[in-house]
């Protein structure tokens, strides 16, 4: 299998090569070369196995990996899950399902990808005997997943940062009280899209990129996503495919959760449709409703994941709907950062609303939908996981529907209490976390100043 950079000019590599390298060179994000399927027999065959066979199943193709070995690292990386399915489905009404993909050890999604690129990553550096410096942009869950995927480990050094006041106190927690040295919380005076663009532009510094072994695990890399698809076929086999069809709706601000589910499409996943759910923060939901991609700045929510103007991985879906046309991917991305937003070709946009609807939320709507679902089915979601729910709900069909949880509704309490009158409580396992003491940096939004403290840090 080999990958291929969104902006045509960087070179192919093998699985092992696009995950290291996170960001293509030219700028892009990697995506296989070509898609492998599965049959309906193979898909059925899934129904009822353990997380972990699915997932050697599903990924396998992709890394040419041994079985042996990658089976090894998938058990290791989801032994620490809080529920033996890893992702249960709970039910919410006659058609519609809840995917609870927060049982692992920060409580979020992201723990799915981030706990397997800590067993992956480790396991390369230790074959080759080399280091490598993660640094990483998170609008919360991201970053403390990769705090708690890689603190500890011998041969990677992980720069995590985050906007400063702009993620809830459990986030910030979970990021910066892992006492292990080779972790690093940087609170950037600025929102996510600056913390992202100050990523991206330590990426396109090539001597920076060469002298620190820099790599990412933001949701651009490409292993973040292949981790994400297997729960798509989990859930979908568990409802009865490939008999009937099933539908997914993803609370998303960087486009990767939800691309996962079009990549498991592709495999022969039966799919019907792919439901984007936005906040106020909607430049998702308004690229589909109007063909025009623009920014219009960053409003802060109850739903502070979901705070992005600059989706990376629509990147990837672009890339597809423009007939995997580099050149024309580059273009627009140029008019994006120049300009701030670029209109969509009439045949791209008809490509993407094949496969996907869209929604959004407000913050009174993300609420209401708290304080009606508990109510009505006594289950507690979190900000993001209503704004999915109420999109859901406005797209019900003849298939069954399947909201994706994102986070467990401690990491959010003040929304859920404000809406509910009840605070949720942290697992037991962590009921320590706000005893536990704080170490973190805060850095301007300077690039330069944060590049001199990475390698400052890692020398």
């Amino acid at each position: 299998m080999r990958y291929v950079s969104t902006r045509g000019q960087a070179p192919a590599l093998d699985f092992e090569g696009a995950m290291l390298t996170g960001l293509a060179r030219d700028g892009g994000l990697y995506v296989p070369e070509t898609i492998p399927t599965f049959t309906e027999t193979e898909i059925a065959a899934l129904a009822g196995r353990p997380y972990e066979e699915i997932a050697l199943r599903v990924m396998q193709p992709f890394t040419g990996m041994d079985e042996a070995r990658l089976s090894d690292l998938i058990a290791r990386a989801y032994q620490n899950f809080g529920h033996d399915a890893r992702a249960p489905l709970k039910q919410l009404g006659p058609n519609h399902f809840l995917l609870e993909l927060f049982h692992g050890p920060t409580l979020a999604f992201k723990d799915f990808a981030m706990q397997l690129i800590g067993q992956l990553f480790q396991d390369v550096m230790t074959r080759r005997g080399e280091r490598i410096t993660i640094v990483g942009a998170t609008s919360g869950d991201t970053g403390s997943a990769a705090i708690e995927a890689f603190r500890g480990l011998d041969n990677v050094e992980c720069f995590i940062l985050f906007p400063e006041g702009r993620v809830s106190d459990v986030q910030r927690r979970q990021m910066t009280t892992p006492s292990e040295a080779n972790v690093h919380a940087l609170a950037v005076k600025g929102d996510f899209d600056d913390c992202q663009a100050a990523l991206k532009d330590m990426f396109a510094d090539h001597g920076f990129r060469d002298r620190v072994g820099l790599t990412a695990v933001n949701s651009i890399n490409w292993a973040r996503v292949l981790a994400q698809v297997v729960y798509y076929f989990s859930a979908a086999t568990a409802l009865g495919a490939p008999a009937r069809k099933v539908s997914f709706t993803v609370p998303t601000g960087n486009f990767g959760d939800i691309f996962a589910g079009w990549i498991a499409k592709r495999m022969g996943l039966p799919i019907d449709r792919l439901v984007i759910a936005t906040n106020r923060n909607d430049i998702l939901h308004r690229t589909f409703a109007t063909g025009e991609h623009r920014k219009e700045g960053v409003s802060p929510t109850i739903s502070p994941s979901m705070d992005i103007q600059v989706s990376s991985n629509f990147e990837r879906a672009l890339f597809m709907a423009y007939d995997r046309d580099g050149a024309a991917v580059a273009q627009l991305m140029d008019e994006l950062k120049q300009n701030g937003g670029f209109p969509v070709s009439q045949g791209a946009m008809q490509a993407l609303r094949e496969d996907y609807d869209s929604g959004s939320c407000s913050e009174e709507e993300t609420a209401a939908t708290i304080r009606a679902m508990h109510a009505r089915t006594g289950e507690t979601l979190c900000p993001h996981t209503a704004v999915g729910v109420k999109v859901a709900e406005e797209h019900l069909g003849e298939s069954l529907m399947v909201t994706l949880a994102t986070a467990h509704p401690a990491k959010f309490p003040d929304a859920v209490e404000a809406a509910t009158g009840h605070r949720p409580a942290l697992p037991e396992r962590m009921a320590d976390l706000f005893d536990l003491p704080e170490r973190m940096t805060s850095v301007p939004n300077v690039v330069g100043d944060i590049q001199t403290l990475i390698e400052e840090r890692i020398n």
